[in-house]
């Protein structure tokens, strides 16, 4: 009898875990390969930037109890559409990149024997979200839950968006950026996270620094999971 009973709670238990699976966050590495996004102060591609900093954050959602659905981590999708698409059945989606900025504000320096562009005056992290996006209300709930986490975290946001964006919350760096094809072409609540200014020649070396990386992720994690534990997100098989 005993033995019955301990194969049907496992039973139950195996039914109910194929039913209600933890919440799915699709993390997509922005970039890829051939179009690589902007290069760093020292010549690095934001595309390797994004790729190191996705494998953390990977490793930090699993460790918070997420499921995580991985979207360009080979580098090798170039349609914008794409990415979207292939985050549907998530329940939350996060591209992942780092800033530049515009040509009128780069200084140039000599940079291992080439001339390399940088910048001085903009750095800091930035959320951005999408007024397009048919669950704003989620989206911006959750970019401010990973805003705030990044400030615990000691992380400070730029103010340089206020220049283009509206503010969605100023205090935790979470802007408007309506026409971003990976914030509007789903379904899914989603934003789009700035690390940092790869332009900047210090903010550069700390974006590179593996410690603050690991730091960084969990913070992202940390604001994902608190946002979508609370909402009770479910992936339903």
């Amino acid at each position: 009898m005993t033995y019955l009973r301990s194969l049907f709670l496992i039973l139950i238990s195996t039914l109910t875990a194929s039913v209600v699976a933890a919440p799915l966050v699709a993390i997509d590495v922005g970039h890829g390969l051939i179009e690589y996004g902007a290069l760093s102060a020292r010549g690095r591609s934001e595309y390797e930037f994004n790729r190191e900093l996705a494998g953390y954050l990977a490793e930090a959602v699993r460790s918070k109890g997420l499921a995580v659905r991985e979207v360009n981590f080979d580098g090798s999708i170039r349609k914008l559409t794409d990415r979207p698409r292939l985050a549907q059945g998530s329940n939350f989606f996060i591209a992942i990149h780092h800033d530049s900025i515009s040509q009128q504000y780069l200084s140039f320096w000599d940079w291992d024997g080439s001339e390399a562009s940088y910048t001085e005056l903009k750095r800091g992290y930035g959320i951005f979200v999408s007024a397009q996006n048919p669950d704003l209300a989620s989206s911006l709930r959750c970019a401010s839950s990973i805003g705030s986490q990044m400030r615990r975290a000691g992380f400070v946001p730029t103010p340089w968006h206020g220049r283009k964006h509206q503010p969605a919350d100023l205090e935790n760096g979470v802007w408007y950026y309506d026409n971003l094809v990976v914030l509007y072409r789903t379904s899914l609540p989603a934003v789009l996270f700035e690390a940092g200014v790869i332009k900047h020649r210090e903010e550069e070396l700390e974006l590179r620094d593996l410690e603050r990386q690991a730091l960084m992720a969990d913070a992202v994690a940390t604001g994902i999971a608190a946002c979508l534990f609370v909402t009770g997100k479910s992936v339903q098989e």
